[in-house]
């Protein structure tokens, strides 16, 4: 299957990084390297790009899709939270902008044996990675109830995350559960018929859940931040695609505290903690898709971007 993959609020993230063409830029989350295209499009030959990706089917993708732009690419397999190690190893020291775009990417989703998806009946997977051990099979069939209810409570926001834990873990006394539409009848069985009847695909939030849990998403992202706005030049931008407001509570946190570091009292009359601000949120609010762009791509109506300018 070919990797294909829509990238979401394309032109704002373009126009957002503000690419100078001899300028070094960076995609912590590669994929099918839509974004790169775009991005390459615009340097000169003493610009320079790297992509990052853990995925050994999107950096095949990629690599292809960008080798026209030749020796100004360089693409490594690894996870962007070893973002500062990538670029030590290129003899990288700061970078013009860095684009992060988080979303499970179209291929992902439709490669049935990858298991990210509840529409098919596979293998329960969800490795983005398919190097590490961990996988969706080993959190449904290994997880304490209590674990797998404060996951899916927290990372799937999801109300009825008790009773679906319960239910897995009655169900799998009996026998291992194996694959994705095994999980969704426990869902489905978990969830009152009348709520299932609104709000999507009843799996949705369970799914989510675990595929966070199973590749550490949050903690990659909340880990990562600081190194990549440190690592950025004067007027450098790191732009940052989110999907769910998980993603987007810890990106707009952090932009936040980066803005404004001062932990001194509001009554002290003149800052003493010395912590001094080192960029700012280039917009005052998220950029959203537009209207076209909902029509022709659904995948991108919950995306976010947020833009940070270093000073």
């Amino acid at each position: 299957m070919e990797f294909k993959h829509k990238s979401v609020l394309l032109e704002e993230t373009i126009e957002a990084l503000d690419i100078k063409s001899d300028g070094i830029y960076v995609d912590g989350t590669l994929g099918g390297g839509g974004h790169a295209y775009e991005v390459c499009k615009h340097l000169s030959d003493r610009g320079r790009f790297v992509g990052i990706d853990q995925d050994a089917d999107a950096i095949k993708a990629a690599g292809k899709r960008l080798e026209e732009f030749n020796d100004k690419v360089t693409i490594v397999r690894n996870n962007y939270c070893n973002f500062r190690q990538v670029l030590n190893d290129l003899g990288i020291n700061g970078v013009d902008g860095i684009v992060l775009d988080l979303g499970v990417s179209s291929y992902q989703l439709d490669t049935v044996e990858r298991g990210f998806t509840y529409n098919y009946d596979t293998p329960l997977d969800m490795r983005m990675d398919q190097r590490q051990t961990l996988t969706a099979r080993d959190i449904v069939n290994d997880y304490s109830e209590q674990e797998l209810f404060r996951i899916i409570r927290d990372y799937g926001e999801d109300k009825f995350a008790k009773n679906i834990a319960k239910h897995i873990c009655k169900a799998r006394l009996e026998k291992p559960i194996e694959t994705t539409f095994e999980l969704n009848e426990l869902i489905k069985a978990a969830i009152p018929a009348k709520m299932r009847a609104t709000g999507g695909h009843p799996s949705k939030r369970t799914f989510q859940a675990i595929r966070i849990e199973c590749n550490h998403e949050l903690d990659v992202l909340k880990n990562s931040l600081d190194d990549m706005i440190d690592a950025l030049n004067s007027g450098g931008r790191l732009c940052i695609i989110t999907f769910h407001s998980l993603e987007d509570r810890i990106v707009k946190n952090i932009f936040k505290n980066k803005e404004n570091p001062c932990t001194c009292p509001p009554e002290f009359p003149v800052c003493v903690c010395g912590k001094v601000s080192c960029g700012k949120s280039a917009f005052r609010k998220p950029v959203l898709p537009s209207e076209e762009e909902l029509q022709f791509n659904s995948r991108s109506k919950s995306a976010k971007l947020r833009v940070f300018e270093k000073y």
